[in-house]
């Protein structure tokens, strides 16, 4: 008699059908794969590397040819490779440098004139969840106890600054559940962060993950056993920076 008390062995996953590359017109997208096209965006082999079809949508929707794109934290360059293929002019900068095109900095000390780009995209470690790099400098290495969200509420502060008047800042984030510390919101404290530094929303998207962890059976276990959830999507935040006129406070007496 078989035993039923036994769980069934996984079966391989097959490929992932890269799906046709569309402009998305809900708040929730769904992308199989992590690159578009015959070829890759960035590199497959990079821990954290961003879907390029959530930055192909936000560039296509809110910027024009010859827009100055920032990433801050660029990682493999998925967004650099993404803005060729859109005729923009990229801007990426990194701890490390993992291509001659990839510049190194810090985000929260960028080497740009203020009002000097027209979009931020950014997806930023997401507290300590993941080992970026061994230098100390790494936002990565924080824990989101704090000291986590003091770094990236500097990392936005300058975005802003370079930003120009009317720019967009896509933010892609994931909330952190850990063992024996709990859930840390990040999606809600940055867009939190990004509205106390004047920040106006746009929207918010959210971005179904298929990380392969997602799919195994020993996470899926503990999770059902523990209690807690696997992170099954990314937030898109959508901000613009305002310009003067809008920025401006009311004065006494004046209509709000």
């Amino acid at each position: 008699m078989p035993d039923h008390r036994r769980p069934a062995p996984s079966r391989p996953r097959p490929p992932l059908r890269k799906p046709p590359l569309v402009p998305q017109v809900t708040t929730l997208w769904e992308y199989p794969s992590q690159h578009y096209g015959q070829g890759e965006q960035g590199s497959q082999a990079y821990r954290g590397a961003t879907p390029s079809y959530v930055i192909w949508n936000v560039l296509h929707r809110f910027s024009a040819e010859g827009a100055r794109v920032l990433d801050p934290f660029c990682g493999s360059g998925t967004t650099l490779d993404v803005c060729k293929d859109l005729r923009r002019e990229g801007i990426g900068f990194d701890l490390v440098s993992s291509r001659s095109d990839v510049r190194q900095a810090d985000a929260r000390s960028l080497p740009l004139k203020q009002n000097s780009v027209d979009l931020v995209f950014m997806d930023p470690p997401y507290a300590d969840n993941l080992d970026y790099s061994d230098d100390p400098r790494c936002i990565g290495k924080l824990k989101a106890n704090g000291q986590y969200q003091r770094a990236m509420r500097l990392a936005l502060a300058e975005s802003m600054r370079v930003l120009r008047a009317g720019g967009v800042m896509a933010i892609y984030v994931c909330d952190v559940w850990q063992k024996n510390r709990g859930l840390f919101p990040l999606g809600f404290e940055l867009f939190q962060m990004a509205r106390d530094l004047g920040m106006v929303p746009i929207d918010i998207v959210c971005v179904t993950r298929h990380n392969r962890t997602l799919q195994m059976g020993n996470y899926r276990k503990a999770a059902d056993e523990e209690g807690f959830f696997l992170r099954g999507f990314n937030y898109l935040l959508l901000f613009r920076k305002p310009d003067k006129a809008s920025a401006r406070k009311p004065a006494a007496g004046e209509a709000r």
